[in-house]
């Protein structure tokens, strides 16, 4: 296990060190993200190798709800510091039990990723090339 740290982030802060920021607010809490938001948490770690494994790591944990265990709080849900740092510990050791499994898997995960973020990307070109035409026949309507 690598040397790591998870604090509260401060927006007036800046990182040197390799690093990503964790939710920690709401039904999305323990999901990863690579710019900070007001409420969440900062992974900061010595090498940029660790924070990828860990931040796809945390990824996996997000999307199969395992920091659903953790919430507290009736009307916006919130998970603790110390329930991240454990969780992604026990995680952590578990994983590196299975390190070459879990890389192939990181490596799909990315390239599923990208391919999303290209979807989203042809979509949205697709929406404004609807809005285009309807613009289009709107004013040729109007000059008849």
């Amino acid at each position: 296990m690598k040397t790591f740290r998870i604090k509260t982030h401060r927006a007036s802060l800046t990182y040197s060190e390799p690093h990503f920021f964790i939710l920690n607010k709401g039904l999305n809490s323990g999901k990863p993200l690579k710019e900070s938001c007001p409420n969440c948490f900062v992974y900061t770690t010595t090498d940029e190798i660790h924070r990828d494994f860990m931040f796809w790591l945390c990824f996996a944990l997000w999307k199969s709800k395992s920091f659903h265990y953790y919430l507290k709080g009736s009307v916006i849900p919130f998970i603790t510091l110390g329930d991240v740092k454990t969780h992604l510990e026990k995680s952590e050791s578990i994983a590196s039990n299975n390190f070459e499994r879990l890389n192939q898997s990181i490596q799909a995960l990315k390239s599923l990723e990208l391919n999303e973020q290209k979807l989203k990307l042809t979509l949205k070109l697709i929406d404004t090339a609807k809005k285009a035409i309807f613009q289009q026949l709107m004013y040729k309507s109007d000059a008849f």
